[in-house]
C-alpha cells in the first residue's frame, strides 16, 4: 500500500525556503507521492448563496505551481492532484501543463481529477457548471488523445479539435494515470469508465464505503473492466459525523493503524495523509509537522507491510 501525503497549503507562510524544506523532508522520510488539493477561488457567502464549505479566507496556492516547485526540489516521490476540478479550467492548456510537468519531473505524475462544487467559482472562470460531469469526461479523453498521439482530432458536443499536435509527449505518454474522485453513482460509473483509479471520500449522507466500492465494481463489469485494475485511495480520516474522534484523531496513532489496516482489508491501495488537521492540533511549523509526518509513517508502515 502506498502512502501520500496532501500539501498543507497554509505552510506558504513560512516563505519558499519553508516549502522547500517540508517537500524534501517529505520525500526523505518516505512517502510515495505528494498530492495538491486545488480551488482557484472560495466564495463568501452572500444574499443569494450560502457559505462555503471551506472558509473564503483559507490559503489555496495553485496546484500546477506548487507541484513544478516540487519537481525542481525533488527527484523520486510522486506528483499529483487530489484532485483538480478539470471542467472549470481550459482542458487543452491542462494537457500541455501535465506534460510539461510529467517531463521536468521525469515521469513521476498522477492526475485527479472530479467535478467540484462550487458554482460560483465556475461562473469567475467563465465555464459552464451544469455541463461539469459530460466535460469532464469528454476532457478525460481529450487529456489522453494530446499525451499520445501525433495527430489530435476530437469531436464531442463541447470540445472540437481538428488535426492538431502537442509535443513533446510525456514521458508516460498516454499512460500518465488519471484517478477520478467522487461519491455518487455518476463518479464512479465515470471511474469505471474512464479512471485509473477512485479517490474516495466520505460525505455525510452517502451510503456505506463497502456499498460504494459494491457499486464501482459491478459498473467496472458493466464496462467490460476488471475491478482490480482500478486503483482506489482514499485519505484517513473518521467517520465525518464523528465530531470528537476528529478532534484527536491525527494525535492518537492507534486510530490512524486501525483506520488504515480496515482500509486495506477493503481493497484500497493507497492511503493519504491530509496535513490540515495535523496543523490544526497544533503542528504549525515545518519543524513540527516534519517531525509528526516522520512519527506516522513510521507507525503506518509496519502496520501496512504486514498485510
Amino acid at each position: 500500500m502506498k502512502l501520500s501525503v496532501v500539501f498543507p497549503n497554509v505552510m506558504y507562510r513560512e516563505g519558499p525556503d519553508g516549502v522547500q524544506k517540508l517537500i524534501r523532508a517529505i520525500e526523505a522520510i518516505g512517502y510515495d507521492e505528494l498530492d495538491m488539493f486545488d480551488h482557484v477561488l472560495m466564495g463568501h457567502p452572500t444574499k443569494t448563496r450560502r457559505a462555503p464549505l471551506y472558509s473564503p479566507t483559507m490559503p489555496i496556492v495553485e496546484a500546477f505551481m506548487l507541484l513544478s516547485y516540487a519537481a525542481a526540489c525533488t527527484s523520486r516521490i510522486g506528483l499529483g492532484t487530489s484532485v483538480l476540478v478539470l471542467p472549470q479550467r481550459q482542458p487543452t492548456l491542462v494537457a500541455k501543463q501535465v506534460s510539461t510537468l510529467d517531463t521536468l519531473s521525469g515521469g513521476r505524475v498522477r492526475l485527479g481529477v472530479g467535478v467540484g462544487w462550487q458554482r460560483s467559482e465556475y461562473q469567475a472562470l467563465d465555464e459552464d457548471f451544469s455541463t461539469r460531469g459530460k466535460r469532464l469526461d469528454e476532457a478525460i479523453q481529450l487529456l489522453r488523445a494530446y499525451w499520445r498521439d501525433e495527430h489530435v482530432t476530437f469531436s464531442g458536443e463541447h470540445y472540437q479539435i481538428d488535426d492538431m499536435a502537442m509535443e513533446p509527449k510525456p514521458p508516460q505518454g498516454g499512460s500518465i494515470p488519471i484517478w477520478i474522485g467522487g461519491t455518487k453513482p455518476p463518479a464512479l460509473r465515470r471511474v469505471a469508465r474512464l479512471g485509473d483509479g477512485w479517490m474516495a471520500m466520505t460525505v455525510p449522507g452517502d451510503s456505506p464505503i463497502e456499498n460504494r466500492i459494491a457499486d464501482l465494481h459491478k459498473f467496472a463489469e458493466q464496462a467490460g473492466r476488471d475491478p482490480a485494475t482500478i486503483g482506489m485511495q482514499m485519505s484517513l480520516s473518521p467517520g465525518p459525523l464523528d465530531k470528537e474522534k476528529r478532534k484527536r484523531f491525527y494525535a492518537d496513532l492507534d486510530l490512524l493503524k486501525e483506520q488504515a489496516n480496515a482500509l486495506q482489508v477493503l481493497g484500497f491501495d493507497q492511503i493519504s495523509i491530509d496535513c490540515v488537521p495535523i496543523f490544526q492540533l497544533g503542528f504549525r511549523s515545518s519543524d513540527a509537522m516534519i517531525d509528526h509526518l516522520e512519527q506516522i509513517h513510521r507507525t503506518l508502515l509496519p502496520e501496512l507491510d504486514q498485510q
